[in-house]
């Protein structure tokens, strides 16, 4: 498991910009030691959506005298100091963000005098993505020319002098997409939501991944991923790409996958958005009732996959021209299913959850489905959740359980939760994230000291479906608001996620399988992947493939127990063995009973280790708001049925002490009993030595 860290390096009570990162210091380097990093996200290099020979500065300009005099580097100098420490650092991509700052400078207007946050001196005027394309200022700049010889043409033919006005997503009145939650409201600076589709665009972003590539990341990290599907939120894009696109996909589908509504229609020519508008559509307003939302939910699906391939392949294909071996990330925001079919793309999966929140696991347990056999690292999100909260906390001395599990839950549910080092907290808070260090330190100790006793691999009883043909109208109704609210409608009941709250609640360790739709992902299901589960719930999963159906009709074969909420597909077998419950009734979900038996309020994981010991990883949310802690729970009895016997356990708490437990054998169920169980401890159930 990556020990990850949000490294922004933003500063301590001013606004976070994008997309340029505070400079480095070599000091930080001592800190990420002392947090045991593995990997930075988010970590270097993002000014290339300002401009190339902007992104050029951040990475090898030259660092004056009194700033060396405190230690601080460019941004290769910083990537090799890392290297020293065995540290990686991932280049950050901001493929969204197009960006235009106001500027102050001299009269030649051969020098900067102040950019974003100007001082009233010198010429007035404007530096960004428009400056650099038309080569607007050549003694501060070198030309477009020096990076793309060829100059850059567009898919039209024409030649492009203006990346905003060309690579921008529109809405459907054709007006240009800003990315809202980017830019400050007290600043003039704008940030322009710019689109993947359109192949200059992809041309510009290997342009920044090759800079980032030649100054030593180890990875590169696609932010906005799923560009631009992020635009839905601003009722776009109907760019002319994205227009163009859709209308060769609506061309090439069988005429038996049609649309009705398309009947008579000239595809030769048809222009979805202003056939919407002509029939009083806004692409905002009931946007999944939408005609054809369908078919361009799946177009756009298809063209992320494409293009979010092309660029991580490139990335790859560019260092090996240079003799090294990258990894390719990208942030998979929520891990929506969307980002489903990029998953394959990537060698480590990078998340932003959308909502930040105190307690978490079901979450957390859909992520581990979603990563697989990869590495995860997560990151807070401030709009939303929590983390506004949380800092005022530890800035008062308070809250340090709570950050605690934070960082406790991801690792006990098969994740990793970054530590924050000036992480973002977005456009109008001016503020960055900072955890006291020594309570940072202490958590990352623990995970680093105890990297044996976590694994992927779980011997959990229950897996729940998320049927995502099923499942996504709902979460999209649910998670209507934009990424600067991150509010969810309540009134939208996701049988889903009733149920895995209901089991995460009582403590019920479960798997997540995620069955996509097999057009926007491909379908992998089998049946055994089932096999080892005793009950597989189906929450509202009223459609399946023709493998999900085999995959049912197999495990059912091998003796497997279905429980079936809400909406049932027609399509699935009928057998003795399919049970029928409601979605937040704990014991109709568990016909064969509970895996772990325990009283107090945690939630549980079972993990099969590398040495074929199995650790119950237990999280205790019991948290006093008024003692400022998490209540220490004593003599707690557990029952935990396991594939094998194990004739010794032994409880691990957050302290790193090791207390041995007597193991008692019951109905099948090992039986132990916790002294103590404070905000988190891991029982071991071993054999000979533990691990």
């Amino acid at each position: 498991m990556h020990r990850g860290v949000y490294f922004d390096a933003w500063f301590p009570r001013q606004h976070c910009y994008h997309p340029s990162l505070p400079p480095r210091r070599l000091r930080m380097v001592d800190d990420l030691v002392d947090y045991r990093a593995t990997v930075l996200v988010w970590a270097s290099m993002g000014g290339g959506s300002l401009a190339l020979p902007y992104l050029e500065q951040e990475a090898f300009g030259p660092v004056d005298a009194r700033s060396r005099f405190y230690g601080f580097v460019n941004d290769s100098e910083f990537i090799a100091a890392c290297h020293e420490r065995g540290i990686k650092v991932l280049g950050i991509v901001f493929e969204a963000q197009g960006w235009e700052f106001p500027v102050e400078l001299t009269d030649e207007e051969d020098a900067v005098l102040a950019l974003n946050e100007l001082r009233g001196v010198g010429k007035r005027d404007w530096m960004g993505l428009r400056e650099f394309s038309s080569n607007r200022y050549p003694k501060l700049w070198k030309p477009v020319e020096h990076y793309f010889p060829g100059g850059l043409v567009n898919s039209e033919g024409e030649p492009v002098t203006d990346l905003i006005e060309e690579c921008v997503a529109r809405d459907i009145h054709g007006r240009p997409c800003h990315a809202h939650w980017v830019e400050c409201p007290d600043r003039e600076h704008q940030c322009f939501y710019m689109d993947r589709n359109n192949p200059v665009w992809r041309e510009y972003l290997k342009a920044v991944i090759r800079i980032q590539i030649d100054a030593g990341v180890d990875g590169i990290q696609l932010d906005e991923a799923e560009l631009p599907m992020g635009a839905f939120q601003y009722g776009a894009c109907f760019c002319k790409d994205c227009v163009k696109g859709f209308r060769a996909y609506l061309r090439g589908l069988e005429p038996a996958k049609a649309d009705s509504v398309l009947d008579g229609v000239d595809l030769e020519t048809f222009h979805y958005g202003e056939w919407l508008l002509a029939q009083g559509y806004d692409f905002r307003s009931n946007r999944e009732s939408t005609p054809l939302f369908g078919d361009y939910y799946a177009f756009q699906c298809l063209s992320i996959k494409k293009y979010f391939a092309e660029l991580a392949g490139y990335a790859r294909a560019y260092a090996r021209s240079r003799g090294r071996e990258i990894i390719v990330s990208g942030n998979f925001f929520n891990v929506e299913p969307m980002y489903l079919a990029l998953a394959d793309d990537v060698d480590l999966v990078i998340t932003e959850m959308r909502n930040t929140t105190y307690r978490q696991p079901e979450w957390y347990r859909y992520v581990a489905a979603f990563a697989g056999d990869k590495d995860v690292v997560v990151v807070e999100n401030p709009y939303g959740g929590v983390v506004p909260e949380l800092i005022d906390l530890l800035g008062k001395g308070r809250g340090y359980d709570l950050f605690r599990l934070s960082l406790f839950e991801a690792a006990a549910m098969g994740s990793n939760m970054s530590v924050p080092y000036g992480s973002w907290m977005g456009s109008v808070i001016e503020d960055s994230f900072y955890a006291p260090h020594e309570l940072a330190s202490g958590v990352q100790a623990f995970l680093a000291d105890h990297e044996r006793l976590f694994a992927r691999r779980t011997v959990n009883e229950v897996a729940v479906v998320f049927g995502v043909e099923s499942t996504r109208e709902l979460i999209g109704k649910a998670d209507v608001s934009d990424n600067t609210t991150n509010a969810r409608d309540e009134s939208v009941v996701v049988p889903y996620r009733v149920v895995t709250k209901t089991l995460s609640d009582a403590a019920v360790p479960y798997d997540v399988v995620i069955w996509p739709d097999g057009v926007t992902a491909p379908d992998r299901s089998s049946a055994e992947a089932l096999l080892r589960y005793s009950t597989v719930i189906l929450p509202d999963v009223f459609a399946l493939t023709e493998g999900q159906v085999a995959a049912v009709e197999g495990y059912l074969a091998a003796g497997g127990t279905v429980v079936v909420t809400d909406r049932v597909a027609r399509s699935l077998p009928r057998h003795a063995n399919v049970r029928t419950a409601r979605r937040g009734v704990l014991d109709e979900l568990l016909p064969h009973g509970r895996q772990v038996e325990t009283a107090v309020s945690a939630a549980a994981n079972v993990q099969h280790l590398a040495d074929g010991s199995y650790a119950l990883h237990l999280v205790n949310y019991d948290y006093d708001r008024d003692a400022d802690a998490v209540r220490e729970l004593t003599d707690v009895p557990l029952r935990v049925r396991l594939p094998e016997v194990r004739k010794h356990a032994t409880a691990v708490t957050c302290d790193g002490t090791r207390t041995p437990l007597e193991v008692a054998r019951e109905d099948g169920a090992h039986v132990v009993r916790l002294g103590s169980l404070g905000v988190y401890a891991i029982v071991v159930f071993h054999d000979g030595e533990l691990p």
